[in-house]
This record gives C-alpha cells, sequence and structure tokens, in this order.
C-alpha cells in the first residue's frame, strides 16, 4: 500500500509544475503524504514531472531508497517516462488500487579509483574530452584483456537502458531493455574501425585515459558531471546486481515505442 510518495519536478517548466501539484492535490485528499524525495522518513515510490532528465535525477533517489519510479513525461523523446500527464487522475488511480507492475532495468556500478568515489547508471558512463583541446586516447580493457586503444571524443558504456541515448546518437545499436548486456560506443573516433562492442552484462570494463600525453577527461553519469580523470587515471564499470524497478501500467512495447519517438525526434529536432 502507498503511503509516501517523493515528487521530482523539473526546475524550470511551469506545466510540470502545475500537474506535480494537481497530483499532490489529488493524493492528499486519499490521505497519502507526498514530500522531496532528498529527505529523510519513509518513501513507498517516486514520481518525476519532466523528461528523462527529470527521471534519471528521480532515479538517484529510487536506487539509493530502493523504491519505484514512475515518470510523467513533459519532455521531447521520452523513453523512459511511462505516465501521460492528460491521464494524471487515471495513472493515480491506478496506482493507488495497485493496478500496475514493476519492470526491472539493469545498472551499472562506476568505480574511480583515483578519486576513491563509486556511482550508479541507469542510463550510461561517458569518459570526454568536454573541454580539452584535443581528442583523448584511451585504452579499453574487458575482463582484463586488452579491448582497443581509440583516439576519440570520448567513450561511452550505456546500459540496453542507455542504448537509445547517447549511445545511439554516436552510433551505437539499439537494445532491447531486457538484455544482460552493455554497450561499448566510441564517440567520433579517428579511425573507421573502431566501431560499438557490446559485452556481456557480466562484465567488468576498465577505461584509462592513456599515459604521458599531457591529457584530462571529464566523467559523466547519466548526463552529470562526477569529476575529471588526468593521465594515467581509469574508471572500472561493472554490472550492478540491484537494478530499479519502473512502474508500467500496461504492454511495454519497445519496438513500438522505439518506431513512435525516433519519428518524433527526426522530425523535431528543437
Amino acid at each position: 500500500m502507498l503511503r509516501d510518495i517523493g515528487f521530482v519536478i523539473h526546475p524550470d517548466r511551469d506545466e510540470a509544475r502545475e500537474i506535480a501539484e494537481r497530483a499532490m492535490e489529488y493524493l492528499s485528499k486519499q490521505g497519502i503524504h507526498t514530500c522531496d524525495p532528498s529527505t529523510s522518513g519513509p518513501l513507498d515510490l517516486i514520481l518525476t514531472f519532466g523528461g528523462d532528465g527529470t527521471l534519471l535525477k528521480g532515479a538517484r533517489y529510487a536506487i539509493h531508497r530502493d523504491v519505484p519510479l514512475l515518470g510523467f513525461n513533459l519532455g521531447t523523446v521520452g523513453f523512459l517516462t511511462e505516465a501521460d500527464p492528460a491521464e494524471l487522475e487515471t495513472c493515480l488511480q491506478r496506482l493507488l488500487a495497485g493496478r500496475f507492475y514493476l519492470e526491472r532495468r539493469s545498472l551499472l556500478t562506476v568505480d574511480n579509483p583515483a578519486e576513491k568515489t563509486r556511482f550508479t547508471a541507469l542510463n550510461d558512463v561517458v569518459v570526454t574530452r568536454g573541454g580539452y583541446a584535443r581528442l583523448i586516447r584511451v585504452e579499453s580493457y574487458i575482463n582484463d584483456e586488452f579491448h582497443d586503444m581509440i583516439t576519440a571524443d570520448g567513450m561511452i558504456i550505456a546500459t540496453p537502458t542507455g542504448s537509445t541515448g547517447y549511445s545511439l546518437s554516436a552510433g551505437g545499436p539499439i537494445i532491447e531493455p531486457s538484455m544482460n548486456c552493455m554497450v561499448l560506443t566510441p564517440v567520433c573516433a579517428h579511425s573507421l574501425r573502431h566501431c560499438p562492442t557490446v559485452v556481456s552484462g557480466s562484465s567488468v570494463i576498465r577505461i584509462k585515459l592513456t599515459p604521458n600525453r599531457g591529457q584530462t577527461a571529464e566523467l559523466q553519469i547519466d548526463g552529470q558531471n562526477q569529476g575529471m580523470l588526468k593521465d594515467g587515471d581509469e574508471i572500472i564499470v561493472s554490472g550492478n546486481e540491484k537494478g530499479i524497478r519502473l512502474v508500467r501500467f500496461g504492454d511495454y512495447r519497445f519496438y513500438n515505442l522505439v518506431r513512435k519517438k525516433l519519428t518524433e525526434w527526426g522530425s523535431n529536432p528543437g
């Protein structure tokens, strides 16, 4: 039974705020407590109001608090967000009645030994040149076996969920969300021989900045800057057994969604 629901709202969209306020009012009348998920206290579910970026923000709280996540889509593409704001009351009624199911999505664990930090990613991990003027050179290792050395703008390691994000824009494959795998996608590689590589979800991937080049790179987790790397630094990426649970109301028709969303994306570049 749902008693406490956290809200994550796009900070710059009036529409998101208005719909969230309507949801708060409705839930309050049903005796449901709503709150900011960054605060302490019990939590049963997190709702997000915005696009996929807002949902990724909510995912960080959902992973930490180990609760399900549902996104109301007010964004452009919306691969992750399930609910239509036009059906707000219907969606909330179904939530409170328990008429939904939970879909598990895989996560990545990302270790930065140089900084002794650990992160969790739902979409992707990116090592990018950022503001560095030149291309960066990175070495990749899969289960301690040398994979390749690549000179490029960067390298993406994506989950199946993240395969329809930055990785896709960089030429990576679309991967069904139920697959247990990861994809390594170079970004604007200097050589045409470098191509995306799909590996098992149980693999351990190391991405290392080649030493003695005077280079730096930015580490991004789900689109957020999480520090800088320098010559010789490496990150270690592995599958995360925990996963995250997304609320679904009906059949999740992935290929239909891909066809629909990519058509919308292509016809609305803004």
